[in-house]
């Protein structure tokens, strides 16, 4: 799938998920793209900007943008897209650790 699709990938899955984060990894032309959506009911608690640039790093990329709740990079590394995704999780998993429990 071609990069420029996954922003409405990532939408959807969204909408099919209700509440939770989406990474989306997509390979093509030997470059990587990357999204990652947030649901609005926890982008307080997580930036897509923040947790897409941690997957650009390792697949090559210099940075990402977009807003809170979805954001998209890339990089010049397709085939480090599964360790992009596993980047993106610790993430995920650091930022929960820090969060006060309730």
């Amino acid at each position: 799938m071609p990069g420029r699709e996954l922003r409405s990938l990532a939408d959807d899955l969204k909408r099919r998920i209700g509440s939770g984060v989406v990474t989306v990894v997509s390979r093509a032309e030997g470059k990587a793209a990357i999204v990652v959506g947030v649901t609005p009911d926890l982008t307080d608690r997580f930036d897509a900007v923040e947790l897409v640039r941690r997957g650009a790093e390792v697949l090559g990329g210099k940075g990402g943008g977009g807003r809170a709740d979805m954001a998209q990079a890339g990089g010049p590394e397709a085939d480090r897209a599964d360790e992009a995704l596993e980047a993106v999780e610790r993430a995920l998993i650091d930022r929960v650790g820090e969060l006060p429990l309730h």
